[in-house]
């Protein structure tokens, strides 16, 4: 006996071999049951084997207490004891199978199929599950007869008799022997239906791929036909209610449970569509109606039961359909798209537990290598397989995908699919949630042969392999696009030209030709540049197809290497920074100004880097005014001066467009901004201070230049439209007023010539040809136009608005705002021009008259000849011209009681007339969108073209990148269209109501 305090050897040795509650698994041991062979080491040795020796101990107890009498028990006691490969495989499935432990319980006769070890047991197949099954006459026997043979198909995968191919491939073989007994089960029921009709039950998903899961939705298709002399829509009728039957007897819950759910939702329309159709209407359907998703659906597509020859026509018939549908219209994108969104719809709290949908899960490799089999399955019908493995093979085989690549991928994805069947197989139940209870860990760990330290080993190994997917599952599609430019060992399969022309062309590249040249000229060699380039290009590449011009971005791509490639900075920041070599890629292929305004000094690419010369949020105005005026202070002349100041004007728009590609893009760091106000004032502000910081250098490099420290007279320079309004686009001019004033003792026509003088040096410099944009400083604004002086002096202004001044002088001095030169005669110009702009009586019902006609007349007279009106952002319905007017009419008439709509900016404007209760909440919202969205297809516009306009892009590429631009995927122009005209046109609605008072 065992002394107080003391365990017994029984205990110790529990512990020893993997029992976590020793205790109970002794009193086990010790019961009636077990009396016999409790002693005997084999039984500890085996069960200490298992997943889990405490769930196999208490499992083979109650298959004991089940069985009819004490001659059954010592029969099984004996078998288990006597034969290993018996004792092996019971033991096994108690041991990872709670599910299978309570059949067992129920059915205490049925741990007889695991004695049989023939040849012909090893690998079963239709034939076999069939005569398995042949004995089950309604629903109730037939789970019982399918859990019979799925304890077959465990103990084998359990003992390692069958790998994880294996495995899956017996329980696709189950899953159609099990459909066609159900269907004969439902043509049994229904003589007079199944006399009528031809039906074919196609296998899809993983059970049409031959690679199924233990518990899984069993996808079906079914087609059927009017048999001889039957009319068609009763036979329709008839196969349809055999399908619903059929479906039924697998999927309903009977006292022996369900079999699977069997899932036709992968039919025409969906769960809209009819469930069963004709051959015919399949082929209609797929021709005109179906997406992208449905033909890669259709890569799995088996017949499995029912009437197989027209299941045989029905695959025949849609097999050209699949391998033409990689030339779809933005094949890839919608691929890709959808892999996205199932991504997006995993519930937060489990995405990190997600073994199939997750990041680096199943879905990863399955759509990586589905994608490769649509793209070059065309022409290589060795592809053509429905079984992801076998397909990976074969896409290694032929050069498709990297032999290393494939390798890894295929042990990940058989480590990561083995986990699945293990977790599935403990309760038979249908999840792909890794357990997070340490127990369901270690069962689960300790089932995949990891014994030391099982939870710890079980995430160590599934973090391994995930991270694997992770990283190449996009790579995939990309790096052998490399290796068939590169030089590889001789034997080394590869991608041929023609193979690269054509995923080249089904990701978007417009010139694969031209494509591969560029991939050929950044990948060759055995330089450090050639090897950190081919490292890169596979994911540059990725980023570059999810753009609207792939073409462009790798043939930036290459300018820059070019001029950099022998910068070691260059390099560094693209390997080790990781937000730097995205929004490049990003940057490059959005369009044509901000790659035009890297290739300018490429240099500035260290600005899309994390580090300290990293950075894209824009600088403020007070610190571009101090680094361009340090630079001038350098500068020999006034021309070295205006070109310091022109450069860093430069590399600011360069930040400011990288910035906001970034944002609208969204990058794996940062996602996409979703407040699009915030982006248009970014943008507005940004620009706006970059062209008041350089005038402010350039006025003083010409007075330094012409006059030393002081010019003879004051002189101010007045921001005027969306310059003062901090609301400059890419593509806008700097409109202005010169207002100076004669120093004491300066004779004013001196002044007046020295003032004349820096308005026009300073003008010429800033559009002298060069490396840098030009900046076009444009004062039509001035009082009476290109007619009137350029440049006045603060009295002369005063005189003329006190005498001459019209009522649009008064409106376009709303956006009036000093921005460089003297502060005090700028803060003296506004106080002049505040009562003509805020004017203390209001705005007469004249003035209001006036400036609606002048807001016709222009919309009329300066719509573009053969433009679509609703199309165009600044004089369309609800463009900016709309909202400006509007708001501006406001500042009018009540700026001066109301302090807050005293503002240059038209959102600021806006917001303060809501909280003044001027126009409603719902009004100022509608108003600000549309304004928001005019101004960023402005921008946008911009960007792609590198040249200003007003309306959407004619071509199509152009369009498609302004789409991208503004968050609509591929696909998708006409939406964004619509929605534009829809937003104008509800702001238009407000515009009538509010400006023309309809």
């Amino acid at each position: 006996m065992t002394g107080p305090g003391r365990r017994s050897s029984t205990f110790t040795r529990l512990l020893r071999h993997g029992f976590t509650d020793a205790s109970a698994a002794e009193r086990l041991l010790d019961g009636a049951e077990l009396s016999p062979v409790r002693n005997d080491p084999v039984l500890l040795e085996a069960l200490g084997r298992t997943a889990d020796p405490d769930l196999a101990l208490h499992g083979l107890v109650r298959l004991l207490e089940a069985q009819p009498g004490a001659s059954a028990r010592r029969e099984l006691l004996d078998t288990v004891i006597a034969a290993k490969p018996l004792r092996d495989r019971l033991l096994g499935v108690l041991g990872a199978s709670a599910a299978l432990a309570d059949h067992l319980a129920r059915h205490p006769r049925d741990w007889e199929v695991l004695v049989t070890y023939e040849p012909r047991d090893l690998h079963p197949g239709v034939e076999e599950f069939e005569r398995g099954l042949a004995e089950a006459d309604d629903p109730v026997s037939l789970r019982v007869a399918y859990r019979r043979c799925l304890l077959s198909i465990a103990a084998r995968d359990v003992c390692g008799t069958t790998d994880l191919a294996e495995t899956a491939a017996e329980l696709a073989d189950l899953a159609t022997a099990t459909l066609r007994a159900a269907l004969a089960l439902a043509r049994a029921a229904a003589s007079d239906d199944a006399a009528l009709c031809r039906l074919a039950v196609i296998a899809m998903g993983k059970c049409g791929g031959h690679e199924l899961n233990y518990v899984s939705d069993v996808d079906v298709i079914f087609v059927g036909e009017a048999a001889d002399g039957a009319d068609e829509g009763k036979a329709l009728r008839a196969a349809t209610k055999l399908a619903a039957h059929m479906m039924r007897i697998c999927s309903e819950t009977t006292v022996e449970g369900s079999i699977w759910p069997v899932d036709a939702n992968l039919r025409p329309e969906g769960r809209n569509g009819p469930l069963v159709r004709t051959l015919s209407s399949h082929l209609a359907y797929y021709q005109r109606w179906a997406k992208t998703w449905e033909f890669q659906a259709l890569l799995k597509a088996r017949p499995v039961a029912g009437d197989l020859e027209l299941g045989a026509e029905y695959v025949t018939a849609v097999a050209p359909l699949v391998w033409q549908a990689a030339e779809r219209e933005n094949f890839v994108p919608d691929v890709q798209k959808m892999r996205r969104r199932v991504v997006e719809n995993i519930p937060v709290a489990e995405v990190e537990r997600e073994l199939k949908l997750g990041p680096g899960g199943l879905r990863d490799v399955e759509f990586a290598v589905q994608l490769l089999q649509l793209v070059h399955g065309r022409a290589d019908a060795s592809l053509r397989s429905g079984t992801t493995l076998d397909a990976l093979q074969a896409l290694a085989a032929g050069g498709y995908v990297g032999r290393t690549d494939a390798v890894q991928l295929d042990a990940a994805y058989r480590f990561l699919r083995s986990m699945e069947h293990r977790i599935q197989l403990y309760r038979l139940r249908r999840t792909h949630l890794v357990p997070v209870v340490e127990g369901d860990q270690r069962r689960l760990g300790r089932s995949l042969g990891l014994r030391t330290d099982p939870v710890a080993e079980l995430n160590r190994e599934w973090k391994r392999h995930a991270a694997v997917v992770r990283r190449l599952h996009e790579k995939l599609f990309y790096r052998p696009l490399l290796d068939a430019v590169a030089q590889l060992p001789s034997g080394e399969a590869r991608l041929s030209t023609q193979a690269a022309r054509e995923r080249l062309v089904a990701l978007g590249y417009a010139d694969p030709a031209a494509a591969l040249r560029h991939l050929e000229a950044l990948a060759s060699g055995v330089t450090r540049k050639a090897a950190i380039q081919r490292t890169l290009l596979p994911v540059l590449l990725g980023w570059f197809a999810d753009s609207a011009d792939p073409d462009a971005g790798l043939l930036n791509f290459r300018k820059v290497s070019d001029a950099l490639g022998k910068t070691p900075w260059y390099l560094r920041l693209l390997r080790d920074e990781g937000a730097a070599a995205e929004n490049l890629a990003r940057v490059l292929s959005a369009g044509r100004l901000a790659p035009d305004l890297l290739m300018r000094a490429p240099e500035a690419v260290a600005l899309l880097g994390d580090g300290d010369a990293g950075g894209l949020a824009p600088r403020g105005r007070a610190h571009l005014e101090q680094e361009i005026l340090s630079a001038v202070g350098r500068a020999d002349s006034a021309v070295q001066g205006v070109t310091a100041a022109r450069g860093v004007r430069r590399r600011e728009l360069f930040r400011t467009a990288a910035a906001d590609i970034v944002a609208s893009y969204g990058t794996e760091a940062q996602p996409v901004e979703a407040d699009q106000g915030a982006l248009v004032d970014l943008v507005g502000g940004a620009v706006s201070d970059i062209t008041a910081a350089t005038l402010s250098g350039t006025l003083r490099a010409v007075v330094r230049d012409g006059w030393g420290d002081t010019l003879p007279t004051r002189f101010a320079i007045i921001g005027m439209g969306r310059f003062g309004g901090h609301e400059l686009g890419y593509g806008s001019d700097a409109d202005v007023l010169f207002v100076h004033e004669p120093r004491e003792g300066v004779d004013e026509h001196e002044a007046g010539r020295a003032a004349n003088a820096v308005v026009s040096e300073m003008r010429r410099l800033l559009q002298v040809p060069s490396a840098d944009p030009p900046l076009l400083v444009d004062a039509d604004l001035r009082p009476e136009g290109k007619s009137g002086p350029l440049v006045r002096t603060l009295k002369s202004y005063e005189a003329y608005y006190r005498r001459w001044s019209l009522g649009w002088e008064s409106q376009a001095l709303l956006r009036a705002e000093p921005v460089a030169g003297d502060e005090d005669l700028g803060r003296r110009f506004v106080s002049l021009i505040d009562p003509l702009r805020y004017p203390r009586a209001g705005l007469g019902d004249d003035a209001v008259r006036e400036i609606r006609r002048l807001k016709a007349r222009m919309e009329a007279e300066r719509m573009p000849r053969g433009a679509d009106p609703k199309l165009h952002t600044k004089l369309g319905p609800g463009g900016l011209s709309d909202v400006e007017w509007t708001v501006q009419l406001l500042q009018l008439r009540y700026g001066a009681e109301e302090a807050g709509l005293r503002t240059t900016r038209t959102r600021g404007a806006l917001a303060a007339a809501r909280a003044c209760g001027l126009l409603s909440e719902e009004d100022a919202a509608t108003l600000d969108e549309a304004w928001v969205l005019a101004t960023r297809v402005r921008n946008a516009v911009m960007l792609v073209r590198g040249r200003a306009g007003d309306t959407f892009p004619s071509d199509p590429r152009e369009l498609a990148a302004v789409g991208r631009y503004l968050g609509y995927g591929p696909g998708h122009v006409g939406d964004m269209l619509d929605d534009y005209r829809r937003t104008g046109r509800r702001a238009r609605g407000v515009v009538d109501s509010l400006f023309y008072g309809a």
